[in-house]
């Protein structure tokens, strides 16, 4: 099971970049939400789903990530450089924490849900879900957990009851400014 880093420090990839974090409590989340932006980078990163092939991080885009308390997931919107939205990333996690620096953290458990900004919907990695068990890198518990998540998960978005969707289109409008979050959340 890989730990996974919300500041992304050692993603090679990226040359320079900015990442913001926050702790929000609301009526609508409690969690961390974290915002890292691309400033220069070796090389885009392309990802395919389906038919359809998309750039998912270059010099401009940015990463809003929700860390919601209490969750077994956590949502990645990512945006274009024009602050266009290009996909949400959600990944099952055994735990999430934060380190002493303040950047928050989840223990990957292999299962994934993207969302292209068209509504098509992808269940991915169930076979690195199964070579996990089968290793005893996971437990059976944890993986009745992933997938009973990510069950739970499709079924939100299906019934259009996942609120990250809306959520990430307005905070990455009307929260930040400049790549930076404002004063008040």
């Amino acid at each position: 099971m890989k730990r996974k880093f919300g500041d992304r420090a050692n993603w090679r990839r990226i040359s320079r970049r900015r990442f913001t974090c926050r702790y929000v409590e609301s009526e609508r989340f409690t969690g961390y939400i974290t915002l890292y932006t691309i400033y220069n980078l070796k090389e885009p990163l392309w990802k395919t789903y389906g038919n359809h092939t998309y750039r998912i991080a270059d010099k401009g885009y940015s990463w809003l990530q929700y860390f919601p308390k209490n969750c077994h997931y956590i949502v990645t919107a990512m945006f274009d450089e024009r602050q266009e939205i290009i996909q949400w990333y959600i990944d099952t996690c055994k735990v999430q924490g934060v380190t002493d620096q303040g950047v928050p953290w989840f223990d990957d458990l292999y299962l994934d849900v993207v969302v292209l900004k068209n509504g098509e919907v992808f269940l991915l990695d169930e076979d690195e879900l199964d070579d996990a068990l089968r290793r005893s890198d996971i437990t059976l518990e944890d993986y009745n957990l992933a997938t009973l998540t990510a069950e739970h998960l499709l079924h939100e978005i299906e019934a259009q009851q996942f609120p990250y969707f809306m959520m990430s289109l307005e905070h990455r409008k009307h929260l930040f400014e400049n790549g930076e979050f404002r004063r008040r959340i």
